[in-house]
């Protein structure tokens, strides 16, 4: 549990790093750039314990196939609270295939 938590304390960084500068387009890109920067920082410090703790339990496909599924759930927060995207049904659809593989990594 500590890596899935780990994981998404990742990806909530990972997010707003390359998706959150879209809210401030009217900024010098180099601005934005060292911003990111600054945020992927954060990332890598919960995201490198997380990849860590993980491979104790689980094979480096089955965390990417996991931290890939955390990152589309994290993401549709961050595009939802940040830009107000909406999901529509082709998204969710394939949402849904990534789950997928996520249960096909971890049951065989």
């Amino acid at each position: 549990m500590k890596t899935v938590l780990l994981l998404t304390l990742s990806n909530t960084f990972m997010n707003l790093a390359w998706y959150g500068h879209l809210k401030f387009k009217d900024q010098p890109l180099w601005i934005v750039i060292l911003a990111s920067w600054g945020i992927a920082l954060f990332e890598y410090m919960f995201q490198v314990p997380a990849n860590r703790l993980g491979s104790a339990e689980w094979s480096v496909p089955q965390l990417k196939v996991l931290q890939e599924c955390i990152t589309l759930v994290v993401f549709t927060v961050v595009a939802f609270a940040l830009f107000r995207t909406p999901i529509k049904w082709n998204i969710g659809v394939s949402y849904t295939l990534i789950v997928g593989a996520v249960y096909f990594a971890f049951k065989f």
